[in-house]
């Protein structure tokens, strides 16, 4: 069995409006330091095989069918034995 965590963020090239805005409350709160804010997904994922190579196929899979649009995200993922 593997534990993946996946991490799901805006491309640096797409405008992050959330992003944007929770910096903008942030500046409002006082906290001036802040440069920059982007916002992203965390998933973790459980997955039913003892094989590395077709976990990280299948997860691969469910990234670019599901968990990121790849047109305006990318995604990067960590998988350990459970």
């Amino acid at each position: 069995m593997f534990k993946a965590t996946v991490y799901v963020t805006i491309k640096q090239s797409v405008l992050d409006v959330q992003g944007t805005a929770v910096q903008g409350a942030l500046h409002s709160m006082g906290f001036d330091e802040v440069e920059k804010v982007r916002i992203g997904k965390y998933l973790e994922v459980e997955l039913n095989t003892d094989d590395r190579a077709a976990a990280e196929e299948r997860l691969k899979a469910m990234c670019e069918k599901l968990l990121a649009n790849t047109v305006i995200e990318d995604y990067r993922f960590e998988l350990v034995q459970a």
